[in-house]
């Protein structure tokens, strides 16, 4: 069968489990970028199978209904203001993905497209910059089995990068109540961006995570109440694989509410 860039498959040797797009091909390796996943990988041509399904599965439908509904509020008689969100992203595509997802639930976003690498870099001129309640780090990620233990941060693709992109930021922002902190991607070593600094990260089952849960996190941060500590599981339970993919430390929200309207 004949591959072309910007084809939708499936890979016969994992099950058919993940839907990707693909993004290059060089002889008979095809690159591949996950569709709804933070996932990059390759594969031979021969172990593709064409993705010719028109619509998502149920099961991602679904997760796409549930997250699009908005917070009930009550606007007759109170104002809300909402925590401001940077998201930085080493995706373009899934940065825009997010971004949408931002204005769906009304709160204000700025997006970055920036490498994992360079953003512990640019991270505090981004804060200063844009000052936000919520900083959104994340990207892609890799956990390499065959270079070391889930606990060396060295054994993944961009962890340290997440780690230390963390660690600049909380130098700008001590506090976790006053900046909230959204790190990692598929697979990242959950412990060690905890242990920097982040509020929320991936992964600690080292699990894949879906392209649009470190946004979920955020909105709800940013939707939650100041005065108030987040209901931590249930938030971690709206996102796409819940507390495998995702976790994090009680916090307070950044929304303000003001009366009368």
């Amino acid at each position: 069968m004949d591959f072309k860039i910007g084809d939708h498959v499936t890979r016969t040797s994992h099950n058919n489990d993940t839907i990707f797009t693909i993004v290059d091909i060089e002889n008979d390796i095809c690159y591949l970028k996950g569709i709804n996943i933070r996932l990059c990988a390759d594969s031979p041509i021969d172990d593709l199978n064409l993705y010719t399904k028109e619509e998502e599965s149920e099961e991602e439908k679904k997760f796409i209904e549930r997250i699009s509904v908005t917070e009930e509020l009550n606007r007759e008689d109170y104002f809300y203001l909402p925590g401001k969100i940077l998201h930085i992203d080493g995706d373009n595509d899934y940065l825009n993905r997010c971004l949408d997802y931002y204005k769906k639930i009304h709160i204000w976003a700025m997006g970055i497209s920036e490498t994992e690498e360079n953003t512990p870099f640019r991270i505090q001129e981004l804060l200063e910059e844009y000052k936000p309640n919520i900083v959104v780090i994340t990207g892609h990620d890799a956990y390499y089995r065959k270079k070391g233990s889930k606990d060396n941060v060295n054994a993944y693709k961009n962890s340290l990068n997440f780690a230390n992109a963390v660690r600049e930021a909380r130098k700008y922002e001590s506090s976790h109540e006053k900046l909230i902190i959204i790190a990692g991607a598929c697979q990242s070593n959950y412990e060690e961006l905890i242990r920097a600094g982040a509020n929320f990260a991936s992964s600690p089952k080292r699990i894949n995570i879906h392209a649009l849960d470190p946004a979920i996190i955020a909105g709800k941060m940013s939707l939650s109440d100041i005065n108030r500590d987040i209901d931590l599981k249930s938030i971690l339970e709206t996102t796409r694989y819940g507390a495998q993919g995702m976790g994090g430390v009680v916090t307070r929200g950044t929304m303000y509410i003001g009366y009368p309207r």
